[in-house]
C-alpha cells in the first residue's frame, strides 16, 4: 500500500504524523510524496480556529475527489478536528472511509487491515518516527500530551484531553533516534512546555523541563536544541540559568502572551497581568545574554474596547518582542468565551489586526537593525546556485524567516552544517542578509554533555496517543 500524509495545524500535527507514518510502515506501507500516487490519502486535521477547520476541510475534499479521478482507494481523517466534530463531518463527508480522533489512533492499523488495505505481518520497523518533510535535519519533539490551562477562547483541551507527560527516557532515546536519522535542530513543542513533568513528580521529585533539556544535552549531540510554546509563568529562574550558560540550547522563548490589557486577559482567563508580562521579559533579558522572545496576541477578543487595543500596542512598543504572531478571535463551540457575546464587528477585527501587524513590524525591523555588523552561529537549510539559505538562532524554523547567505566557500556547505556569518542587511523587515565567515563550526562540548558513541538501551512504549 502506498500511503501519503497531510499535516495540517501545529508542530504537534507534524510529530504525529511521523508517528503515523512508522506504525504503518511497520506493516509495509510504502510513503508517497504527492497524493495523486497514494493508495490510502490520510488527512491529519486541525481545529483549533475557523481558518484552521475551513483548511482541514478542504484537504479532505481534495483527497476525496482523489478517489474518483486517481488511484486512491480510501481517504483517512484523523486529528483534532475529528476528535470534537466526527458526527458532523461523518454527515457532511461521506467521500472519507474512516474518521479517527486524536485519542483512538491506536486503531488505525487494525481498521487498515480489516478493509483490506494493508498488511498485518509486521516488517523492519524505520523506528518511532519516520521523516515526512522537507529538511531532515529540523525536526520537532513532543514531551507532553494535552493542556490543564483553562484558556476561554482555546478548544485544545477539548481536543487533547488533560495534560500527560512522557517518561523523559523515552522522550531522549526519541531525540536520539532523530539524531540517527540526521537531526542537527530538534525543536521542543508541547501545548505549555512549562508543564512538563508535574504530573511525574509524585514519583520521582526530580521532573521539570531543565531536568529533561539537561538530559538531552547529556545524552544526545544534537547542536541545537530549541523551546516552543512556553507559558511566561513556567520560565523558571532555574530554567533561564541553563540556557543561559548551555550553548546548545538556544536563546529562545516562544512565550505566548495573548493580550496587553488586564481586562481582557481576565476574560480569556490567562494567568498572566500586563505588569507581570513586561517584568518577566525583564527578568528573561537580564539573565539570558542576546536572546529573542517570540510571543503570539489575539485581537478582538468579546469585549475587547478601543483603549483595550491600544493597551495591547502600548506593551508591545514597550517590551519589544522580536516577533509576534497574530490572530482574530473566533468563537469556538465548547469554550467558555463561546457562550460571550462577539460583540467585535469582523471589519474592526480585522483592522486591528492590521494595526497591530504594522506596528510589530517596524518593532521586529529595529530588533533586526540592531544586529547588523554582528557575528552569529547560523544552520545551513538548503543551497541555491552559490547563495546559502540559513536561519540563525533568532529565526525558528518557518515562522521567524532566514537569512540569505553569500561568500567564499557556499558552494562546499550542505543543509545542517553550522556556521559562523555576519549579518550586513534586513530584508523586507523579516529577514536576513549575511557573509559567510567561518566553515561549518563544530558542536561546543557542554558540562552537562556525556561521552558519545553510544545509544543507552531504553524500553520504549506506545506513549503520545
Amino acid at each position: 500500500m502506498k500511503v501519503a500524509i497531510v499535516t495540517l495545524g501545529c508542530d504537534k500535527n507534524t510529530v504525529d504524523s511521523e508517528r503515523y507514518l512508522a506504525e504503518l510502515a511497520d506493516r509495509g506501507a510504502q510513503p508517497v510524496e504527492q497524493a495523486e500516487d497514494a493508495d490510502v490519502i490520510l488527512v491529519n486535521t486541525c481545529g483549533f480556529i475557523d481558518a484552521a477547520k475551513k483548511e482541514s476541510i478542504d484537504a479532505i475534499v481534495e483527497a476525496g475527489r482523489l478517489k474518483e479521478t486517481g488511484r486512491a482507494r480510501a481517504v483517512v481523517a484523523v486529528g483534532c478536528m475529528v476528535e470534537r466534530h466526527r458526527e458532523e463531518l461523518q454527515e457532511a463527508l461521506p467521500e472519507v472511509d474512516l474518521f479517527l480522533g486524536a485519542s483512538e489512533m491506536d486503531r488505525l492499523v487494525p481498521e487498515l487491515v480489516d478493509r483490506g488495505l494493508i498488511d498485518d505481518a509486521p516488517v523492519m520497523h524505520p523506528g518511532v518516527r519516520l521523516f515526512s518533510g522537507e529538511l531532515p535535519h529540523v525536526r520537532y519533539l513532543k514531551v507532553s500530551e494535552g493542556c490543564d490551562h483553562g484558556c476561554a477562547f482555546c478548544a485544545i483541551p477539548l481536543m487533547r484531553g488533560r495534560h500527560r507527560s512522557f517518561a523523559r527516557d523515552e522522550i531522549v532515546r526519541e531525540a536520539q533516534l532523530l539524531e540517527a536519522q540526521g537531526a542537527r535542530e530538534i525543536s521542543l513543542v508541547a501545548q505549555d512546555l512549562a508543564h512538563y513533568g508535574r504530573d511525574l513528580r509524585g514519583s520521582g521529585g526530580g521532573e521539570t523541563l531543565s531536568a529533561l533539556l539537561t538530559a538531552l544535552v547529556r545524552e544526545t549531540g544534537v547542536p541545537w536544541l530549541r523551546m516552543l510554546y512556553i507559558y511566561s509563568a513556567g520560565i523558571t529562574p532555574a530554567l533561564l540559568e541553563l540556557v543561559a550558560t548551555e550553548p546548545r540550547i538556544l536563546p529562545y522563548f516562544d512565550m505566548p502572551i495573548q493580550h496587553g490589557s488586564d481586562d481582557v486577559l481576565k476574560r480569556m482567563r490567562r494567568p498572566e497581568r500586563n505588569r507581570t508580562i513586561r517584568e518577566k521579559v525583564r527578568r528573561i533579558r537580564e539573565i539570558v545574554p542576546d536572546v529573542t522572545i517570540r510571543t503570539t496576541c489575539i485581537v478582538g477578543f468579546p469585549g475587547e474596547t478601543d483603549a483595550d487595543f491600544e493597551t495591547l500596542l502600548a506593551l508591545l512598543e514597550e517590551v519589544e518582542f522580536d516577533r509576534v504572531g497574530a490572530f482574530t478571535y473566533s468563537a469556538q463551540e465548547g469554550t467558555a468565551a463561546h457562550a460571550l457575546r462577539d460583540d467585535v464587528p469582523e471589519s474592526l477585527k480585522l483592522e486591528r489586526l492590521e494595526r497591530l501587524n504594522e506596528t510589530q513590524r517596524l518593532i521586529t525591523a529595529d530588533r533586526f537593525e540592531q544586529r547588523v555588523g554582528r557575528t552569529v552561529r547560523a544552520i545551513v537549510d538548503r543551497l541555491d546556485s552559490g547563495s546559502v539559505e540559513a536561519r540563525t538562532v533568532w529565526q525558528a524554523h518557518e515562522i521567524d524567516g532566514v537569512t540569505t547567505v553569500l561568500g567564499a566557500g557556499c558552494g562546499v556547505l550542505g543543509p545542517g552544517g553550522l556556521v559562523e556569518v555576519r549579518v550586513d542587511s534586513v530584508i523586507d523587515d523579516y529577514d536576513l542578509s549575511a557573509t559567510l565567515m567561518g566553515g561549518v563550526v563544530p558542536t561546543p562540548r557542554t558540562k552537562h554533555q556525556a561521552p558519545r558513541g553510544y545509544l543507552p538501551l531504553i524500553p520504549t512504549s506506545a506513549y503520545g496517543r
